[in-house]
């Protein structure tokens, strides 16, 4: 990935695909509007934007902290060099799990912008075609039991190459009509030693967030059972997915 600056305080970084045709204005909402290139958006903790370039589809996510500090400080982070930003991490973490063959998004680019000791960032990946989350999904209809091992199964696929995801929930696991999974959200997420112990934090904070919604919602179709499913997928040790 080449760092290029486009101005005093901006740096835009693409991955060699996609070099020669991003530029800024790929990252300005309101640009992108009045291009009408918006395709859609999802408002959580920030504004994320759904747009499309020369029929083909993107994703504009702006990062922005969470907890409590989030109250003073949205979406700013200490500057220590380009390559330590978070948006670079994770460009490049996406880079390398395409190499080993998982399933997650396309990058593409980031933008980071620098001011004093501080910057912002943003960045953009290919939208993935005709895809859900489980949030929504489990909000419409239950899963069947190969679904919920297959959950399982594409967890220990990340988990056998040393990923640690720092936020595995249902809005971070996308399937489609064909039963393709994908994660997706890599920000400060790391690699570590394959099936390393502090992993399974991760099936914690998905069970975790299954457990949160199923409260929420009165309409939300997971049980206490399914879980046991899920960890029956993932425990199968026959390799066929690796």
């Amino acid at each position: 990935m080449k760092i290029q600056q486009i101005d005093k305080n901006r740096y835009l970084v693409a991955v060699d695909k996609y070099r020669d045709k991003v530029t800024k204005d790929w990252f300005d909402p309101e640009q992108l509007r009045r291009n009408d290139e918006i395709i859609g958006q999802s408002v959580g903790r920030n504004t994320t934007y759904f747009f499309q370039k020369d029929e083909q589809r993107f994703v504009l996510r702006r990062y922005c902290r969470g907890g409590m500090v989030a109250r003073w400080i949205e979406d700013s982070y200490f500057f220590l060099g380009i390559k330590k930003t978070r948006a670079y991490r994770e460009q490049a973490m996406l880079q390398k799990m395409r190499e080993l063959a998982l399933p997650v998004p396309e990058p593409v680019a980031l933008l980071i912008s620098k001011k004093g000791l501080s910057y912002r960032a943003s960045i953009i990946i290919r939208l993935i075609k005709d895809s859900q989350d489980l949030f929504h999904i489990l909000r419409k209809r239950a899963l069947t039991d190969s679904e919920w091992g297959a959950v399982g199964n594409l967890i220990r696929r990340f988990h056998r190459q040393g990923v640690y995801h720092a936020d595995l929930n249902i809005h971070n696991i996308l399937t489609n009509h064909d039963g393709a999974m994908w994660l997706i959200d890599f920000d400060r997420g790391r690699f570590v030693e394959p099936n390393a112990t502090n992993l399974e934090s991760n099936l914690s904070r998905l069970k975790r967030s299954l457990e949160k919604e199923s409260r929420k919602w009165p309409q939300f179709h997971w049980r206490a059972p399914d879980w046991e499913l899920l960890m029956k997928g993932y425990q199968q040790s026959s390799g066929q997915n690796d």
